[in-house]
């Protein structure tokens, strides 16, 4: 099965909860990415941006090695999420692609293509979460 077959057949295991599981499978993620985004100076960490419906193509020029202003985004935009909404979760640097694919021995795998190899593990751990509830 596919990204969109596993999270349609997990979200109606949830029932009137699956918004929950989208939320906290969208969480789990995110913060899989930011967690191994490399930090030099903590721009790239911090230009994170994470947006519902549309793409966001904002910059931010402040460095944050901790990474709280993309934190901040990410649990503000994926709370107020609807469904049928989509979730972008992106970093509109124009070295980004290069990092993703290798160039910083931080993070020679990326992020995103190691946080997507997780997504059902994901779905399944806010599935859990959302049936202890």
């Amino acid at each position: 099965m596919g990204f969109a077959a596993d999270l349609r057949a997990l979200c109606e295991r949830a029932g009137d909860k699956a918004e929950m599981v989208v939320r906290g499978a969208a969480l789990e993620l995110g913060g899989q990415i930011l967690d191994r985004s490399p930090v030099d100076s903590g721009r790239f960490k911090n230009n994170w941006v994470t947006a519902t419906g549309s793409a966001d193509t904002s910059r931010s020029a402040d460095p944050d090695v901790s990474g709280a202003r993309s934190k901040a985004m990410l649990n503000e935009k994926i709370a107020s999420w609807k469904p049928g909404q989509t979730i972008w979760i992106l970093n509109n640097l124009p070295y980004a692609k290069r990092l993703e694919y290798g160039w910083s021995q931080q993070a020679p795998g990326g992020m995103v293509r190691l946080a997507v190899q997780n997504y059902s593990q994901a779905i399944k751990k806010a599935a859990d979460q959302v049936r202890r509830t």
